[in-house]
């Protein structure tokens, strides 16, 4: 079996360089010595040894990603994103766990990761008290916070990585209000998150922005943690939505998934999007391409992001006294099928539908 020693002989190098190789830190090798590491390294069918790097370093090269749940389908794109960043920039392996947003699995996980060498975490979470985080950052880990925004009012403790939700919900009503709506609702889960709140106080404020009469319609589902049941809850919720007496023609719904059970809802009352009510979703999924109407959504830099929240990982476990940082990237609206002028016949559209017994 070759060693590293083997890699520094063959490659002309030193075994620092080869170990700079393997711990990521090529960025300043110049182009040719890294080229004839990675060739000896090939040709010798190198494999580092990670347990003993461990054993005299105390770490793995692993972290973990908490997520709510990875069957809401948004959490899985980010876990390959993020996957692909760490191992391809890195070396870092990545495992992931659901937690529902309850404080005491994350803070287990937390604990399990450091048991097995792990000291970085990125936490989707959305909750605002972060004090279950304290001990084991305290201790050396260093966590990365994605989707929620820094508190002003404690010191923090975390980075910081989010898209702009209250710009997206901004967008997706310029859209639609230059499509003609007037009347529009804004279709979320019930409960608090960062995500949900910004992208609520975006709506509402380029509604009184522009003029228009904004409806909230938020329902809860019929478990204790929702983000895996949003299209069913879209889909509960779209009678709400056609039976409110402002008789909205358009929706923002807060993911994709509650975009996608909203149309369905519509289907089965007899209307269809976008010519009786126009929908948009946020996250950008594969699968709102597949629907029809195709749909039109908010996309997020995830790539960008993803390799944000891993660069961040690695350089404070690197360098420990790094300041922390907050990090707001911008969305992009993707123009769809499921968007279009507002109708004019809505009341009529409405009037065909089978009455409630």
């Amino acid at each position: 079996m070759s060693t590293i020693i083997d890699v520094a002989k063959l490659a002309g190098v030193s075994i620092t360089t080869v170990s700079n190789v393997l711990n990521g830190r090529a960025d300043r090798m110049k182009k040719d010595t890294l080229s004839r590491v990675e060739h000896a390294m090939a040709e010798l069918g190198f494999q580092p040894n990670r347990a003993a790097r461990q054993l005299k370093t105390g770490q793995a090269e692993l972290f973990g990603l908490l997520v709510p749940s990875l069957a809401n389908p948004s959490y899985g794109m980010l876990a390959r994103e993020i996957e692909t960043a760490a191992r391809d920039s890195y070396g870092y392996r990545v495992i992931v766990a659901n937690t529902y947003r309850d404080p005491a699995q994350e803070r287990a996980f937390l604990d399990d990761l450091w048991s097995h060498g792990a000291r970085g975490a990125i936490v989707v979470s959305s909750l605002a008290d972060e004090r279950h985080f304290e001990e084991p950052i305290a201790r050396g880990m260093v966590v990365v916070s994605y989707d929620s925004l820094a508190r002003r009012d404690v010191l923090p403790i975390l980075d910081y990585i989010s898209v702009d939700n209250a710009v997206a919900a901004g967008l997706a009503m310029e859209h639609l209000i230059g499509l003609g709506h007037r009347t529009i609702a804004f279709v979320t889960a019930s409960g608090w998150t960062f995500s949900r709140a910004e992208k609520r106080r975006g709506f509402l404020e380029a509604a009184r922005k522009h003029g228009v009469e904004a409806v909230v319609v938020e329902g809860a589902t019929a478990s204790t943690y929702s983000d895996a049941e949003m299209a069913e809850l879209g889909q509960a919720l779209t009678g709400a939505v056609i039976a409110h007496p402002a008789r909205p023609t358009a929706a923002v719904t807060i993911n994709d998934m509650m975009a996608i059970g909203l149309i369905a809802g519509l289907r089965e009352a007899g209307l269809s999007a976008p010519q009786d009510m126009s929908v948009i979703g946020f996250d950008a999924l594969s699968l709102g391409a597949y629907i029809a109407p195709a749909l039109t959504t908010i996309r997020t830099p995830l790539t960008a992001m993803a390799q944000t929240m891993v660069d961040r990982i690695v350089t404070r476990l690197d360098a420990p006294g790094t300041p922390l940082g907050e990090f707001r990237f911008a969305p992009e609206l993707l123009i769809r099928g499921s968007t279009n002028a507002a109708p004019q016949d809505h009341g009529a559209a409405r009037s065909r539908m089978p009455k409630q017994t």
